[in-house]
């Protein structure tokens, strides 16, 4: 026993002393010299062991409650490591030496040494504190929200055409933050014409998002909190694509359901169409997808359905489904047939990489749906990050869906020009792109992209004007033309990787003067902007705020940052030392000494390269891909969210090369030496510096966060008083543990989350994304968990729900995550109630 006392207090003392040297708490030192003496005196078998361990606990303990108050899973490292050494020291006791008087005199011992080690330290500790003091310099005034001082509101820019593009070579002017302006005058839209079948959820599902407006609501009422604790599996599919070797796969699907058919596609892009009541399989296509065409992971987001209203519906296909493929190619089947669609593209498939020019396998990859607006199908991609300034365009093309042709492209390198580059040109290499999925209004003719980010995420030196006006915006096209109706930033000149993530969702928000059509967009700030989706003006309250200054571009970074200042958002507070996490002590000392090296000074923390810097929340906070979910009868949107720092560093260029972390493009590539997605350190080729992401912030040994719990939320926001309704954890510790090992703890902790959840009109709320492997309904007006089920793989995708056969039917893509580390799977589960026990509909 004194022995383990021995391997455990000597680094906490020394890293205690290390702390203390850095500005942090004084407990670990005084708490690893009381374990040393304590195994000193068990090595002499004197009962002053026990009296030296129980000051040693009580101190403890007191320090804990002053710390961390009641907060249970605050206390797990503090306590629980300490409370088990208190019980194996009391063992020891029988065999301890001494009479009563013995037992006395140790405990006064124990005491009088640690009294005069904690009165050394003391001192020590006040002439150290008043170093620090003096060399500290003050903070700036923050507000509740832990965020600066207000300055002025920000409002969108309107424009006819992109921004004339500055000399790549040059280095990008600083970024002005948007300065107010008037309300621009609502630009007349085209009218509606008669090329499109509007869509509707109920009965059917018919795009990722319910619709492409994507509230993800359907108004079936026959699943209810009073009978959802019936539902259970009637069907399962699987597709059979399942990585061979360490592939990275992670499927994400949300099929679509139109008649009585659901249509689906597997991690690698086969298409299946199944009877929506019984998941038979009526056919699949199989593109032969290559295993060295995955990007980031092998996932198929979502897929098109178009039924075209010129077209006799017997011909072959009147209705069809469009996918995007990992090696960049659209291609439309026949939704009864699953033949190819001849007159779309070259004999039903088009090539996606015309214009791109060359590119290494896997690095314009293709992951999310194209965006049905009108009979307009527009087309981004993902690209890889971190690998080389001189990656693939981030064009956004808008296509025929009857014939597939090239209708326009919006190259914000090559403004005004809307076709192919001429010939021996490519489209604009770097540019900020749109990986996840647009939304779209036909009536207004407008289809609305999240946009991402430049190549690459973490230095922007030599981006052009256009990258620096539409990296990290939203971005209103005109979806016959191609044209920039309007434009908002989220985030300017974004060195985080804070692309937007999520499908903005389309709904008539409530105002004083009515409710008015708008774009609600999620961050991964946690941060809601919702703006007139005519004009991109903001419906709610938006300042700029001063935001931290320096790091290795304290030239370019912008002097503020845009905060919506009244309406819900799910910001945590800046995270401190005392937030500092892991099993035991020994974790939490180490990541508190992590937390002391780096720079912080909160949200938009300058990336360094002399120092890692935090950045909190990490490039998968907040809302990502999965969205929000919008009940427009009741006004309640629903939002999962991410609440995790990262731990980065820039690397000099040398260090990168010296490491031979070699860009995708580079014919020695190899993933097990960095540079992938997943790759210890990213190269950024082409830059001055490399990039080193601790993703999480993870504690070495045991592989846990150093951050303290919840890592993820769940909460819901009335639109009409612009209130949280509740907010909570969201995901069970079952799965969870150190080493990897899963707890099995049916604990709410709030883990990592990815994926969204739909909302129906009984007030039901299904979501997996979590990394418990569990489907849950919840109650949307009180939060309330009322059904759940465990999952065979992870469920990182939004499910949906649908009538077939007059049951409502809730169907998930239980495809798992390898980021995340969940089970990976190729599985389409279905559930309804018991045949005879469904509700009627009205």
């Amino acid at each position: 026993m004194a022995s383990i006392l021995v391997v455990f207090g000597l680094p906490i003392a020394a890293g205690g002393l290390w702390l203390i040297t850095l500005g942090g708490s004084w407990y670990y030192l005084p708490a690893g010299i009381g374990l040393l003496l304590t195994a000193y005196f068990l090595f002499r078998r004197e009962v002053a062991a026990i009296w030296t361990y129980i000051i040693v606990f009580a101190a403890t303990v007191i320090w804990a409650l002053w710390e961390a108050g009641l907060d249970g899973w605050a206390q797990v490292p503090r306590l629980i490591a300490p409370t088990v050494v208190l019980l194996l020291v009391l063992t020891t006791l029988p065999v301890l030496r001494g009479s009563t008087r013995r037992f006395g005199s140790g405990m006064a011992a124990a005491m009088v040494t640690l009294a005069g080690a904690l009165g050394a330290i003391g001192v020590a500790q006040h002439s150290v504190d008043s170093a620090f003091a003096q060399e500290a310099e003050q903070p700036a005034e923050t507000d509740p929200e832990g965020t600066p001082p207000a300055a002025a509101p920000s409002g969108p820019a309107s424009e006819a055409t992109p921004a004339e593009p500055a000399d790549p070579g040059a280095p990008a002017a600083p970024p002005v933050p948007t300065e107010p302006t008037e309300a621009t005058e609502p630009v007349e839209p085209a009218a509606p014409v008669a090329n499109y079948v509007p869509l509707e959820t109920g009965v059917d599902w018919p795009a990722y998002g319910g619709t492409h407006k994507a509230t993800r609501y359907s108004p079936l009422t026959q699943i209810t909190p009073d009978n959802v604790g019936q539902l259970e599996q009637i069907w399962e599919f699987r597709t059979g694509d399942l990585p061979e070797n360490d592939e990275p796969f992670g499927n994400q699907n949300t099929p679509v359901k139109v008649g009585e058919r659901l249509y689906l596609c597997s991690a690698l892009n086969r298409i299946s169409a199944l009877d929506a009541a019984t998941g038979t399989e009526h056919w699949t296509y199989d593109p032969q997808t290559s295993i060295d065409a995955i990007g980031y992971n092998a996932s198929c987001r979502g897929l098109v359905y178009f039924e075209d209203p010129t077209a006799d519906q017997t011909e072959l296909c009147a209705t069809r489904v469009v996918n995007l493929t990992h090696d960049a190619r659209m291609i439309a089947l026949d939704t009864e047939t699953g033949q190819l669609c001849a007159d779309f593209g070259n004999g039903g498939i088009v090539n996606l990489l015309e214009g791109i020019g060359d590119t290494a396998p896997g690095f314009y990859a293709p992951t999310s749906p194209p965006t049905l607006v009108r009979d307009v199908l527009v087309v981004g991609s993902q690209v890889s990050d971190g690998q080389t300034r001189e990656a693939p365009s981030g064009v956004i093309r808008g296509y025929s869906a009857v014939t597939g042709e090239l209708e326009w492209a919006w190259d914000m390198g090559r403004p005004g020009e809307t076709g192919l580059p001429p010939e021996g040109e490519i489209y604009t290499p770097g540019t900020p792109n749109m990986w996840t999925i647009a939304s779209g209004d036909d009536e207004l003719g407008l289809v609305y992209m999240p946009m991402g980010n430049s190549a690459v995420d973490y230095w922007g030196g030599d981006r052009s004007d256009a990258e620096n006006t539409y990296s990290t915006a939203i971005v209103a096209l005109d979806v016959e033309t191609g044209e920039v109706r309007w434009h908002y930033q989220t985030v300017h000149y974004d060195v985080w990787d804070y692309d937007l993530g999520g499908q903005g969702t389309l709904v008539d928000f409530p105002t004083p003067d009515g409710p008015v059509p708008a774009i609600v967009m999620p961050s991964k700030q946690a941060q809601f902007y919702i703006l007139n989706r005519e004009t991109g003006e903001p419906l709610v309250n938006i300042e700029e705020r001063p935001a931290p200054q320096g790091g290795v571009e304290p030239e370019r970074l912008s002097p503020t940052q845009p905060y919506v200042t009244d309406f819900p958002n799910l910001l945590k507070p800046t995270i401190t030392e005392a937030d500092m996490w892991g099993t035991t002590p020994l974790d939490q000392l180490w990541c508190r000494i992590q937390f002391r090296q780096a720079s912080y000074e909160g949200v938009y923390t300058p990336p360094t390269v002399d120092q890692p810097w935090i950045q909190f929340p990490g490039y998968n906070g907040g809302t990502d891909w999965g969205g929000v979910a919008i009940d427009p009868e009741k006004g309640i949107m629903i939002a999962n969210y991410n609440n995790m720092p990262n731990y980065n560093q820039l690397v000099p260029r040398e260090e990168v090369d010296a490491l031979g972390v070699l860009p995708i493009t580079d014919p020695n590539y190899d993933a097990d030496a960095g540079g992938g997605s997943h790759g210890s350190i990213s190269p950024q080729a082409q830059t001055p510096y490399g990039i080193r992401v601790n993703a999480g912030w993870r504690v070495p040994f045991t592989g846990l966060l150093c951050a303290q719990p919840p890592y993820g939320g769940i909460a819901a926001i009335d639109l009409n008083t612009r209130e949280v309704l509740w907010d909570r954890p969201f995901g069970s510790a079952r799965k969870n543990g150190p080493f990897g090992i899963p707890s099995m703890l049916p604990l709410e902790i709030g883990t990592p989350n990815n994926g969204g959840g739909v909302i129906t009109a009984t007030g039901l709320f299904f979501i997996g994304a979590a990394t418990d492997d569990i489907l849950r309904a919840i109650d949307i007006e009180t939060g309330e968990e009322v059904w759940q089920t465990i999952l065979p793989a992870g469920g990182q995708a939004t499910p949906m729900t649908y009538e077939a056969n007059g049951r409502q039917i809730v169907v998930i893509n239980a495809g798992g995550h390898d980021f995340m580390e969940t089970p990976i799977g190729d599985y389409f589960i279905a559930y309804a109630l018991p045949q005879g026990d469904e509700a009627a509909q009205p």
